[in-house]
């Protein structure tokens, strides 16, 4: 009599650098690729004088607009015979600048309007709201257009037109946040014990908004790639020959029938990065919603269920 052995159910081992990433991440991939994607654009940037193979600056009349894979350009060159490679890595130094540093500042700026308006409320609030509608009023880009060619083009002038820009939106989430955690009673228990305004708002309110604030800081340092990009685009950021991703994609319009890879690499360059800190966002939003966290473990809860009924359907 022969018995047909069971077949073997047992799940694969994991690798180990799985199982040391998890916790970090949280079992999100999201949260994964985004980060990865921004840590090797950090990278790229810090390491790019050693590892970029030409200056990227020089010019090459007799190499105009080679293709990618030609002899010794990996990414070919551009419309005055630069390697688009080194400019790259070079120019992952300016996009990460303009789309970082102005997230710090108006963070910084409409973090503490939002704070002071919605912890002081009144006539405050309403003048501060109410400003904020006017800039509202107006599409984004539209503004820091008219603000860049106010103050004239230039790296500087592109960030202040960015702050401006940014400035109402978090000064509008922060105020919502602090509107909502000043009826908590441990805020009214600290103004019991006779704590300062100034305390309650900076020691018990400002870290409980933190966690949103973060996601929101990482999402819109996404958007703000896409709005230097446009902004230098139009000439009106970093100028030429400084390797600045926005103009890399103005330049290669002249070279669009002939050499599309001019416009295209740079452009790719520029969604890249913008996804990355989405979805670096997406993931850290997902990490701290608790209830996107009981979601996934029901998810998870379920998962062995379905592979035992799948088991024992093959079994019978």
């Amino acid at each position: 009599m022969h018995t047909t052995a069971a077949p073997d159910t047992a799940p694969a081992p994991r690798p180990r650098w799985r199982a040391r990433l998890r916790p970090l991440a949280g079992g999100n991939t999201t949260a994964v690729i985004g980060g990865t994607i921004v840590a090797a654009t950090v990278l790229v940037a810090v390491l790019a004088p050693v590892i970029a193979p030409y200056d990227p600056l020089a010019t090459n009349p007799s190499s105009v607009g080679l293709g990618p894979l030609s002899e010794g350009h990996l990414l070919g060159t551009d419309e005055v015979g630069r390697d688009i490679l080194s400019r790259l890595m070079h120019g992952a130094r300016l996009a990460l600048l303009v789309a970082v540093l102005p997230t710090l500042l108006a963070l910084l700026v409409g973090g503490c309007l939002g704070l002071l308006s919605g912890y002081v409320g009144g006539w405050l609030d309403s003048t501060l709201m109410r400003i904020f509608d006017v800039m509202f009023s107006f599409p984004g880009i539209l503004l820091a257009l008219g603000i860049s060619v106010a103050l004239g083009p230039g790296t500087t002038s592109m960030i202040i037109a960015m702050v401006v820009v940014t400035v109402p939106e978090f000064g509008r989430i922060v105020r919502g946040y602090v509107v909502s955690l000043r009826q908590e009673q441990y805020v009214e228990a600290a103004g019991a014990l006779g704590y300062g305004h100034l305390r309650i708002a900076f020691r018990h309110i400002a870290p409980n908004l933190l966690g949103g604030v973060v996601v929101f800081a990482t999402l819109q340092t996404g958007r703000n790639v896409i709005l230097s990009s446009s902004l230098a685009f139009l000439g009106l950021g970093a100028q030429p020959p400084a390797p600045d991703w926005g103009q890399m994609l103005s330049g290669g319009r002249a070279l669009l029938v002939t050499a599309q890879h001019v416009a295209t690499i740079p452009g790719l360059a520029i969604v890249v990065l913008a996804v990355g800190f989405n979805l670096l966002g997406d993931g850290i939003r997902d990490r701290l919603d608790p209830r996107t966290r009981q979601s996934r473990a029901a998810r998870g809860a379920r998962g062995p269920a379905k592979t035992s009924l799948r088991t024992r359907w093959s079994r019978s």
